[in-house]
């Protein structure tokens, strides 16, 4: 814990200065694995048993990656290696999780080799003995119908998985999907430590971006700044799981704006919109916000404007209001919807977890096109310690433009038994460019 909260004193000194500073690869990496290690010792234990399982067998190839296997790994491993397979075996409540890895070597430092290729060249047999020896009660494989993050088990390793098991083990194979889903939706305390400073620096590029810094009206395209942050992302020696994308509303007919050329010029009185992320220390945010262009003689954003974004904040006020444990993502669209439309907001939600993925495991809450619920990923209930992107987009008739507008919003959250939190809050106004201070010196 120690590194760990010497890494959020160096990010908060940073913070303050509002020069957001990257921890040295080497401190990314000592991190990671020290998250790894508390995971696998405090979470993972529950999660088996809650689930069902004494043994969960995770195997994958290189160039072929489970999507949970990377959750497993240590932070030098930046895919498998050759076949590598892994075993969680829980020996009882009173003993510790043994962990396993069919490897010539250990796979970090919770997993250690249980295979001497010398004495014994075949890696199938030698999973299939270890698994024999403890004779497990539920085998857990990744191989799901709903989760593609769990679905990691190919054809031929089941295949060959099931060939090596004797044929008493095999009926006890059933697939760990909400195993998988629990291990990758479930947030720790040590983790959520350090996710407001991750989230507050993705904040802090956004507003480094919708500047003067960097948007010169008449002159700056849309992809200009697009590319702008993907620059900024690799300067700050940052990933993204997903390509920025920046967009314009405005005053001018949506049949006049589709003819312009594109990359579209920002001008003043321009509606900007943002879709952000970054993934650091294997944790990922995902972020939409607005700025506006002020034109000569605006010292702030119109009224309309500042009207329309406020039933944003309000919708995001109704659907967090109605997070509640046990409740599926479909219950609480359902009543979201309901409820914004009775207070005369056209609602579209499309809210995911937020974690090791962007689009991650967990409870969904809509999507753009299943306004009425989402079958499988929509019924999963929510749980305690998991988190969120609060995604969706109102549309807003605009007298002053003659015309729809959509406020387009998307901030991390977490859920907890003490409810609902903005990770590191939330945006409450349009940004402006340039910025109101510089505007009224």
């Amino acid at each position: 814990m120690k590194s760990i909260l010497c890494a959020v004193l160096v990010l908060l000194a940073s913070l303050s200065f509002g020069q957001p500073v990257i921890l040295s690869q080497r401190d990314q990496a000592r991190i990671i694995d020290e998250l790894l290690e508390d995971r696998l010792r405090n979470t993972l234990p529950a999660l088996m048993r809650r689930e069902g399982f004494d043994m969960w067998v995770i195997i994958s190839r290189e160039y072929n990656e489970d999507p949970v296997i990377r959750t497993f790994l240590p932070a030098t491993w930046h895919a498998a290696r050759r076949t590598t397979m892994l075993i969680a075996f829980d020996q009882g409540v009173n003993q510790e999780m043994e962990y396993l890895a069919v490897s010539r070597y250990d796979v970090g430092k919770m997993f250690k080799r249980a295979w001497d290729p010398d004495a014994n060249p075949d890696q199938w047999a030698q999973l299939g003995k270890l698994i024999a020896d403890r004779n497990p009660k539920k085998i857990g494989i990744n191989k799901a119908p709903s989760w593609g993050h769990a679905d990691g088990l190919t054809a031929n390793d089941y295949d060959n998985l099931m060939r090596v098991l004797p044929k008493n083990l095999q009926p006890k194979v059933a697939s760990a999907e909400k195993l998988a889903v629990s291990w990758l939706e479930t947030r720790t305390e040590k983790e959520m430590i350090l996710y407001q400073q991750i989230c507050r620096i993705a904040h802090d590029i956004i507003q480094e971006g919708f500047s003067d810094k960097v948007i010169q009206p008449g002159v700056t395209t849309t992809e200009d700044v697009v590319w702008w942050y993907r620059e900024r992302i690799k300067e700050l020696k940052l990933d993204t799981w997903f390509h920025t994308s920046v967009s314009i509303q405005r005053n001018e007919p949506e049949a006049i704006m589709s003819k312009r050329p594109q990359p579209l010029v920002i001008l003043p009185g321009d509606l900007l919109h943002v879709d952000f992320g970054i993934t650091y220390l294997r944790l990922n945010t995902d972020t939409q916000q607005h700025a506006y262009i002020l034109r000569a003689g605006e010292t702030e954003v119109p009224r309309y404007l500042r009207d329309a974004f406020a039933k944003g904040n309000r919708l995001q006020d109704i659907l967090t209001n109605h997070i509640k444990e046990g409740r599926t993502g479909n219950e609480i669209l359902k009543v979201t919807r309901e409820q914004a439309i009775a207070e005369g907001i056209t609602p579209s939600i499309y809210t995911h977890p937020i974690g090791f993925h962007g689009h991650a495991a967990g409870t969904t809450i809509g999507m753009w096109d299943m306004q009425g619920g989402v079958p499988y990923t929509g019924d999963y209930p929510m749980h305690f310690k998991t988190a969120y992107s609060i995604e969706f987009n109102c549309t807003v008739n605009i007298p002053e433009w003659k015309k729809d507008i959509r406020i387009q919003l998307e901030e991390d959250g977490y859920f907890d038994e003490l409810g609902f939190r903005y990770i590191d809050g939330r945006q409450r106004e349009i940004i402006t460019i340039p910025k109101r201070d510089a505007v009224n010196r």
